[in-house]
């Protein structure tokens, strides 16, 4: 197992060179896989946010910018800046955003979320969608996030889980093991790339501890709260 996990670790060191080259069919692929419910979870940011004006957001792993996209429908979020390692996400997330004319309140940049490039202080609200599986040291970016968050601050990072309930957990097991690598590796036409997401799933530790993780983090009052029957789970905490 330990040597399994290194493996991994490794292999999440370079990631960014998974997404670059599945970046095409990313959108597409996420829709028909999740069959829609990961568009549902995303909107759930909106229910979590700081009870603040002009929020100045940081969204880490942010892929193709789906996040910064539902942020930005609130009227209490002035900006957003978009940051990942991958620019090919990058670059469809660009496209994306300029097409809905959005371009004066979402920025993507090309950053990594363990070392990001901001002063301490900087932002009121710092988001992961379905990203910091994928970090090889998510507490090292826990202790970033937390150093470049304004006092009162929020973190909220929505990541994919483990189901409790057997009848929902052994279906889940077998569609992710076997069914989701399959299509979602013909058709981005990567060899492994669905088999390693699914791995980082089943590696990552959720619930209670990982929430103990951002209290370790020095972030205050870390809870979380579980959709889709524990399918995903959103985490908080704050500055």
């Amino acid at each position: 197992m330990d040597k399994m996990n290194t493996a991994l670790n490794k292999r999440k060191e370079e990631s960014y060179k998974i997404f670059d080259k599945i970046a095409p069919t990313y959108d597409a692929l996420n829709l028909v896989l999740s069959m829609g419910v990961d568009k549902y979870w995303r909107t759930k940011f909106l229910n979590h946010l700081p009870q603040v004006k002009n929020i100045q957001a940081l969204d880490l792993a942010t892929g193709t910018g789906d996040v910064p996209l539902v942020l930005i429908n609130d009227p209490n979020v002035k900006n957003v800046t978009g940051n990942d390692l991958s620019s090919g996400m990058i670059k469809f997330g660009r496209k994306k955003i300029k097409k809905k004319n959005k371009e004066n309140k979402i920025h993507l940049t090309i950053g990594d979320a363990m070392n990001i490039q901001a002063s301490d202080n900087s932002y009121d609200l710092v988001t992961i969608s379905f990203g910091i599986r994928n970090f090889s040291d998510p507490f090292k970016s826990l202790c970033e996030i937390q150093r470049v968050l304004k006092p009162g601050g929020r973190l909220l990072i929505l990541e994919f889980s483990m189901p409790s309930f057997w009848a929902i957990r052994i279906p889940y097991l077998i569609y992710f093991r076997f069914i989701l690598p399959l299509i979602g590796n013909f058709f981005s036409k990567h060899k492994d790339a669905y088999k390693y997401l699914n791995e980082t799933v089943e590696q990552f530790p959720y619930g209670q501890d990982f929430t103990n993780l951002l209290t370790k983090a020095g972030l205050n009052n870390s809870k979380y709260t579980e959709y889709t029957f524990g399918l995903a789970t959103m985490y908080q905490g704050d500055k």
